[in-house]
């Protein structure tokens, strides 16, 4: 195995953690959606595996690992959106979506010293996510990150989405690299089956929804989070 070179990231789940994140915008999309129709609250809470009660998005949920398209088409009948009014409609809703998530974003681990110090020693940086860009950019900027990742890679930004290998194909292709000099640490199976598709080293972490039993099968390693990947770095660039 040839020495990475570059480390690509998925955000939710891997960067930052994404129940604290993403519960308080699914919560003011669905009041703002709904306002005091509560039974549309309900249509949409179910379509989004939102439970109500305790006011989270459950791990069951189509949003995870997901895009804002995959929930625009299935809210859009239910708040009355025109089929000629969907491409608004998505962007609307990305925006609320992003809006929220902002207004919470939290870091799992601290990226900001781990990225840093990968950042020194060498190691091209980039997030691959099925968010908008411009969210991505914008958790990262506020999270001080945004100078560390050469490229950030979003579901709009022209590669696809994950599981298809695009945003990784299309990193590569930037920047030089080879698939044996690549690897793709994220949260869910999405994450792991586009970097097997695209060829590249597959690193699950255990920080989303998803155990490291979960993973295994799809992952060539498993770590408990991001603060654990300097030790397999070193370890596999011991080999």
């Amino acid at each position: 195995m040839s020495r990475l070179k570059a480390l690509l990231f998925d955000k939710d789940g891997t960067l930052v953690d994404f129940a604290i994140t993403w519960n308080g915008a699914a919560a003011s999309v669905l009041a703002s959606l709904a306002g005091d129709d509560d039974a549309m609250h309900a249509a949409l809470a179910a379509i989004l595996h939102y439970d109500r009660e305790t006011a989270a998005i459950l791990p069951t949920s189509p949003f995870i690992g997901g895009t804002v398209i995959d929930i625009a088409a299935h809210f859009a009948p239910v708040v009355g959106i025109a089929p000629g009014e969907h491409a608004d409609f998505v962007d609307r809703l990305a925006r609320m979506f992003n809006d929220g998530a902002l207004a919470s974003v939290a870091p799992i681990g601290d990226p900001l010293g781990l990225l840093t110090r990968l950042k020194a020693e060498g190691y091209l940086l980039g997030i691959v996510t099925n968010d908008t860009e411009a969210g991505a950019r914008a958790q990262s900027a506020k999270l001080g990150l945004d100078a560390l990742f050469d490229a950030v890679i979003g579901y709009d930004s022209g590669h696809g989405r994950k599981p298809d290998p695009g945003q990784i194909n299309a990193f590569m292709a930037t920047f030089g690299t080879r698939a044996d000099e690549t690897a793709l640490i994220g949260d869910t199976l999405h994450d792991l089956d586009a970097a097997r598709a695209a060829g590249v080293t597959a690193i699950g972490v255990a920080s989303g929804y998803l155990s490291a039993e979960q993973l295994s099968p799809h992952a060539d390693h498993v770590i408990s989070d991001i603060m654990a990947l300097p030790a397999l770095l070193d370890a596999l660039n011991e080999r």
